[in-house]
């Protein structure tokens, strides 16, 4: 089945391709460094540690353990590898050139065994469900212990997983250890056939979440800017959601004149196009990166710049999270629970499912089933300040109570590296 499999990716490479060259029309970044994804990585190493984080999300999620495996083992060089050229951004900005950061290998055998001839990984720390069949092939080969860290696994992947019968046995059963996010999750794994011994619950790092004091101040200053408007987030929206949180905003804007959508894509090539959209619609807008104030008359201001999410949401009352109107599986909402803004989302959350129960659980969050019930949610909460304070204030709390998820996962790579460490 490997072979098939392998096969199958050979001779589906040039569509692989194709699919890079497309994908650059909209983002020229996909363009650049080619070479890294077929293993061509940029630097000659020793005995290093590889951490793949695929995007935005999974790199800002793996930076405290990123710098404590700096800070702790200095002498071992640390690789830091991404899918996106978002990924690779936020890499840059977080770390500088105190990791090495190259584009993931596509997992045929000669990329693979090219990057790790360059690389020299001696352990590989997975972040979230990134299995790669190939990958995990090799590193068994050659010895190198895996951890799949902050897992998880909807019932929905796990399904798709259990079609392939033997294939995804052997597939987990190349896995180290797995970190799983939630007892559900573990479940999950170990019905596929993970050995009970190899599954941990160390909860999800993402509740550890800890926002700089400077970037509150930004917040606090962008807030002044906007001289005590009433403010709402729609974050991380994908195609298809921005019609909707515009005509949302149309309907806010009936019964809390003057207020501000701060409206942030997902993708950065969508930024364009997001701002013709909301002009086209009739609402004055101002982009981010025009760097320009926002008058009363402005009624949308587009988050088009990478990394500042967190401080549009700390100047805020309320927020909605993207990715969730549309089938994409939504995003994360810990960012805004963290600030004590409440948040709202839609029906399609699977792949945040244990987080949104949880603060759905506790009040800390509200779901709505379709775009037509979103502006009520934030015409109340800008109305209400108790209201938004109440949820607000729950969804901190649970950021607080399950934080921990870090250490216990830390503590479960150090033993690992030690393990590896020359006697």
């Amino acid at each position: 089945m490997l072979r098939l499999y392998t096969l199958a990716l050979y001779l589906i490479m040039p569509a692989v391709l194709l699919r890079l060259i497309w994908r650059s029309l909209r983002a020229p970044d996909y363009r650049a460094r080619w070479g890294e994804r077929f293993g061509r990585f940029p630097r000659q190493l020793e005995r290093s540690l590889w951490i793949h984080a695929v995007s935005v999300g999974e790199v800002q999620a793996a930076e405290r353990l990123v710098r404590a495996l700096l800070k702790d083992y200095p002498e071992w060089p640390v690789v830091v590898t991404t899918t996106t050229p978002t990924g690779s951004r936020q890499v840059e900005k977080l770390f500088g050139d105190t990791v090495h950061h190259g584009y993931f290998p596509y997992d045929v055998p000669v990329a693979l065994r090219r990057f790790m001839a360059r690389a020299r990984p001696r352990l590989l720390i997975l972040i979230e469900t990134e299995l790669w069949p190939n990958l995990m092939a090799e590193c068994a080969t050659r010895g190198i212990p895996t951890i799949l860290a902050n897992a998880r696994l909807s019932e929905r992947s796990a399904r798709a997983y259990a079609r392939f019968g033997g294939f995804s046995r052997d597939l987990f059963a190349a896995v180290g250890l797995i970190a799983a996010q939630a007892p559900a999750d573990a479940e999950r794994f170990l019905g596929l056939g993970v050995a009970r011994n190899r599954v941990r619950v160390t909860g999800s790092i993402k509740f550890d979440i800890r926002l700089p004091a400077s970037m509150m101040e930004e917040a606090d200053v962008l807030r002044r800017q906007w001289m005590g408007r009433d403010v709402w987030v729609a974050a991380s929206t994908h195609e298809g959601e921005d019609e909707w949180v515009l005509e949302a905003h149309r309907r806010v804007l009936e019964q809390v004149p003057g207020a501000l959508l701060v409206l942030v894509p997902r993708h950065p090539e969508r930024f364009d196009r997001v701002s013709t959209l909301s002009e086209r619609l009739g609402f004055p807008t101002v982009r981010r990166s025009q760097r320009r104030p926002v008058p009363a008359e402005v009624t949308v201001f587009v988050g088009d710049t990478m990394g500042e999410l967190p401080m549009f949401l700390g100047a805020a009352e309320a927020a909605f999270v993207g990715g969730s109107l549309v089938p994409t599986g939504g995003h994360n909402v810990l960012e805004p629970a963290a600030l004590g803004i409440p948040v709202v989302f839609g029906p399609h959350m699977f792949n945040f499912s244990t987080i949104s129960r949880m603060l759905l659980s506790q009040g800390g969050a509200v779901q709505i089933s379709d775009a037509a019930e979103l502006p009520g949610v934030i015409v109340r909460w800008l109305s209400d300040s108790s209201e938004r304070t109440r949820v607000g204030e729950a969804g901190r709390r649970v950021i607080e109570e399950n934080r921990g998820a870090l250490e216990r996962l830390y503590a479960l790579v150090r033993g690992e590296v030690e393990r590896l460490r020359p006697e």
